[in-house]
């Protein structure tokens, strides 16, 4: 449910080097700015609104937030601008913790709960088919919970991390049994998922499924942004239409 609460006082960041320092200003005007109830308290969230005809609406979740992940990222803005382009309204938000949102960063386990919140606000709001996509420890949070989720449709991941960081590790087991499209888009030269383990993953997932390795490209795309958009922007065009194809089939 969204709360039009004034915003609350902007805590001290943790003294935590920060792997993801640039972000993207917004210029665009057509954007709303409020707060979601989370689990944890509210979680500050932006709109990107779509168009009027929109046949589906986006999530698109952040990195690390104890690295510096925001809503801001720039790899977050580009994916967002890739589906926003397509019509779709694009929501993110800030995980617990982070910039102006509630509560404490919860190891992944918490922010999948968030992940849930913003689909529900996203479904009540719109009452079209979702589609998720997550950069790094994003992809991992929001692929988990939105792959049982009935409403998502598709499944995007940006730099997926493969390869244990620091004392975390990532299971992609449930991935396994979901039959959902799935993008799963990184870098030639990504230092948390090596190209070997991104396509032995890929390969024990059900169809459809689509792994794209831009070459020369880091974890965070750097350099590269312009062609990872494009690769969201153009599997999600063709996503539309084979949608649209088999739903005039049916009628």
């Amino acid at each position: 449910m969204e709360r039009r609460a004034s915003p609350p006082v902007r805590r001290e960041a943790p003294q935590i080097p920060s792997l993801y320092p640039i972000s993207v200003p917004e210029t665009t005007n057509v954007i709303r700015s409020f707060f979601l109830n989370g689990p944890a308290g509210q979680l500050e969230a932006l709109l990107n609104a779509g168009s009027p005809d929109a046949t589906h609406a986006a999530l698109v979740c952040h990195p690390h937030p104890e690295y510096g992940g925001t809503l801001h990222n720039k790899v977050v803005f580009h994916a967002m601008k890739a589906l926003n382009s397509l019509g779709m309204p694009v929501l993110r938000f800030n995980f617990r913790g982070a910039g102006l949102s509630h509560g404490e960063h919860d190891n992944g386990m918490g922010e999948v709960d968030d992940v849930r919140i913003a689909l529900d606000w996203l479904d009540h709001e719109f009452h079209l088919p979702l589609v998720l996509a997550g950069f790094s420890f994003g992809a991992a949070v929001g692929l988990r919970a939105a792959c049982p989720d009935a409403r998502v449709i598709a499944l995007i991941g940006l730099g997926t991390p493969i390869s244990p960081v620091d004392n975390r590790s990532y299971d992609y087991d449930y991935l396994k049994t979901c039959t959902k499209p799935k993008l799963f888009v990184s870098g030639s030269r990504d230092q948390f998922a090596t190209k070997a383990r991104l396509e032995a993953l890929v390969s024990s997932l059900p169809e459809p499924r689509k792994l794209v390795i831009i070459d020369a490209a880091d974890h965070f795309f750097e350099g590269r942004l312009r062609e990872m958009r494009e690769t969201v922007e153009n599997w999600a065009r063709d996503l539309i239409t084979t949608e649209s194809q088999r739903h005039r089939e049916k009628q």
